[in-house]
């Protein structure tokens, strides 16, 4: 049973910036990309950046370039996604998700597991 738990959101004033982690468990993490969504209240879940397996790519949305990077330890089972520079428009429930592929998708359909998610709040 694969698990996924996120930490790290909470309430920052505009520019400020987070770390979110996702810490995996249930099977072999190093095997498959891993993916971070976010989902603002009345709109769709949307990618923000994904990371293959062994870490050497990475992809992010056009909104986020630039000011957010993912990573991944192997070894700690765990994922990152550092924002900085944040704006009010970036306020969601951020969500890690563990694909079934070797390289991330942006569509949630291409997740098979995701965690509870973690609430992110920028002030103006």
């Amino acid at each position: 049973q694969v698990q996924l738990v996120e930490s790290g959101g909470g309430l920052v004033q505009a520019g400020g910036s987070l770390r979110l982690s996702c810490a995996a468990s249930g099977r072999t993490f190093s095997s498959y990309a891993m993916g971070w969504f976010r989902q603002a209240p009345g709109k769709e879940r949307e990618f923000v950046a994904g990371i293959s397996p062994a870490g050497i790519s990475t992809y992010y949305a056009d909104s986020v370039k630039g000011r957010f990077t993912i990573s991944r330890e192997n070894v700690k089972n765990t994922m990152y996604l550092q924002m900085n520079s944040l704006k009010p428009e970036d306020t969601a429930v951020y969500y890690c998700a563990e694909s079934r592929k070797r390289s991330p998708g942006s569509s949630p359909a291409d997740y098979d597991y995701w965690g509870q998610g973690t609430q992110v709040t920028v002030s103006s």
